[in-house]
């Protein structure tokens, strides 16, 4: 089984093949054309301008993802793009091009969720069944869920106001470091003190698995404007104590998930990352203390794949191929598709929960 995988749903242009051989999945080409040059000038995302791109760019992308898969687009058996939840200008050229491709090819259609791509990423590299638990944490979303199977999805806790990888961004602008904030944000803090500032853990020793960001974002703003610029010791001391608090944070509430997952579904025995903050270095170790002393094994994609990329959806219009759940060309595009729809909106949680 071949899949040609495509994602537009925020600022990376990705292609990808994804086949499933005897020996395994393997990812036969995985190309992203970053539009890092094109928005770092306004220190986030532009809408109008990441679809102006995806035009641009995503056409010669899925030419040489064919080409450096050594397949040919009629030898697929099917395509898959993100529908959604994302930025609709670019959800609307990526699946538009998935569409007219497997038009053309006679091929199935497939609809991706750009979460439960995250989610099932790691079934991508690792064998992990149904159910396990799963941290959700990048730059829209804060999340934690059960997954039972695909497209079978719990939700213990959300984010009630920012994502963990928006306080990262917000955090790493305040204090003068690059765009995107995350992989500054880490950079920064390798040589930094991160007990030198005060900060709030957002949530942490509150019963519940939900999330809260906007308070440490607050304080992180406090401080620089009382500060005024930081020199690049003071960079590096705010940076490292964001990062910390932002773990120590994720880490609490990840810990009363594991608590309610351990008794509800005594049969798993996986917690699992996803999205693109779950390549910080920092996070990963702590979530990892926290499934060792709950007898789990703490399983996380490669960095790689932590983070957009066509792979991942390729990899997800597998698993729903295998299942014969393919979409029609009229599939609609969903800028909000939460992964458990049947989940009560959290105040205040808008388009996060």
């Amino acid at each position: 089984m071949v899949v040609l995988g495509i994602e537009t749903s925020c600022d990376e242009s990705a292609a990808a093949v994804v086949a499933v051989t005897a020996a395994g999945p393997r990812i036969l080409s995985n190309l992203i054309h970053s539009q890092l040059a094109e928005h770092t000038p306004y220190g986030g995302v532009v809408p109008e301008i990441a679809a102006r791109a995806h035009l641009d760019h995503l056409h010669p992308l899925i030419s040489r993802a064919l080409a450096e898969a050594g397949v040919l687009l009629g030898a697929v058996d099917g395509v898959a793009a993100a529908a959604g939840p994302g930025l609709i200008g670019g959800l609307i050229v990526g699946s538009t091009m998935a569409k007219g491709l497997a038009w053309a090819a006679d091929k199935p259609f497939l609809a991706v969720n750009h979460l439960e791509a995250h989610a099932l990423a790691v079934r991508l590299t690792e064998e992990v069944d149904f159910p396990y638990l799963l941290l959700l944490v990048s730059g829209g979303h804060c999340q934690l869920l059960v997954c039972s199977g695909v497209g079978r999805y719990t939700r213990l806790g959300t984010t009630l106001d920012d994502a963990a990888g928006e306080a990262f961004d917000k955090a790493a602008k305040l204090i003068g470091l690059g765009y995107p904030g995350g992989p500054a944000i880490e950079t920064a803090a390798e040589d930094g003190d991160p007990h030198r500032f005060v900060l709030p853990r957002p949530m942490k020793g509150r019963p519940g698995c939900d999330f809260s960001f906007s308070g440490l974002k607050t304080a992180v703003r406090h401080i620089t404007s009382a500060r005024g610029p930081l020199d690049p010791r003071g960079q590096a001391d705010l940076a490292a104590s964001v990062e910390l608090a932002i773990c120590e944070a994720v880490t609490d509430r990840t810990a009363n998930a594991v608590a309610l997952f351990r008794r509800k579904y005594p049969e798993g025995n996986s917690l699992v990352v996803g999205g693109g903050v779950a390549a910080n270095k920092r996070l990963r170790g702590r979530l990892t203390s926290l499934a060792d002393e709950a007898g789990l094994r703490f399983v996380a994609p490669p960095p790689a794949l932590c983070t957009d990329n066509g792979a991942i959806i390729a990899w997800a219009g597998i698993e729903r191929l295998r299942l014969g759940l393919v979409d029609g060309l009229d599939a609609p595009l969903k800028p909000r598709w939460p992964l458990d729809s049947d989940a009560p909106p959290r105040p205040g949680a808008g388009v996060k929960g």
